[in-house]
């Protein structure tokens, strides 16, 4: 069983039904005994950072959410989810995050050719090869829609990037924490390998 973290942000039920596809047992749940019981969480997430913080901690979220993080379970953040990972989100002023992970999350620069929001299909250059993206070739296409990045400290983190009007960080990977700012259950056949290595992750961890 896996929790699907609901802090009522995003469209949780593609991201659930999407991974029950790939063989999962879900519950998508506000409740923090469903996130400490859980083998594995997934944090969606669609909206502002700082909402996203508020209602985490609203809802008493915020610290099972680390503490699993903390214990080694696995943990898959998928847009917001990646991003509040995080030191500072800078998104209608200055934000405090997760602190998982070292460095910020940043909102694109408007540049002539390049519309902000970034929406739509674009290429993932593969850092780390297993793991997250095993099976899924360099280069593949998945689909985006956000406007603000992250700018990770530690470049071993980086675990893919993507040229939008500059090369950015478009997926994360450090032991139990994968993450990233695609939608993998928006993006059809390669969105659905990524979701299955994730289970692949969730069914080898003890």
């Amino acid at each position: 069983m896996i929790t699907v973290v609901d802090y009522g942000m995003g469209n949780l039920r593609s991201v659930s039904k999407a991974l029950e596809r790939v063989g999962l047992e879900v519950k998508v749940s506000s409740n923090p005994k469903d996130v400490e019981d859980a083998k594995g969480i997934v944090v969606p997430g669609v909206g502002a950072f700082g909402d996203a913080m508020h209602n985490l901690d609203r809802l008493g979220l915020l610290q099972p959410v680390i503490s699993s993080i903390q214990k080694g379970k696995p943990y898959l953040g998928i847009c917001l989810g990646l991003q509040i990972l995080f030191e500072y989100g800078y998104e209608f002023g200055e934000h405090q995050g997760l602190g998982v992970l070292k460095g910020k999350v940043v909102r694109f620069e408007n540049k002539e050719g390049f519309k902000v929001p970034h929406m739509g299909w674009n290429q993932v250059w593969i850092k780390q090869k297993n793991g997250l993206f095993s099976g899924i070739k360099d280069g593949e296409y998945f689909y985006f829609v956000h406007s603000f990045y992250t700018v990770p400290s530690e470049n071993k983190d980086i675990a893919s990037t993507t040229d939008y009007s500059i090369d950015f960080c478009s997926a994360v990977q450090r032991e139990n924490v994968w993450a990233v700012q695609f939608h993998p259950e928006k993006s059809q056949k390669a969105g659905l390998k990524l979701l299955n290595n994730f289970k692949n992750f969730v069914g080898n961890n003890r």
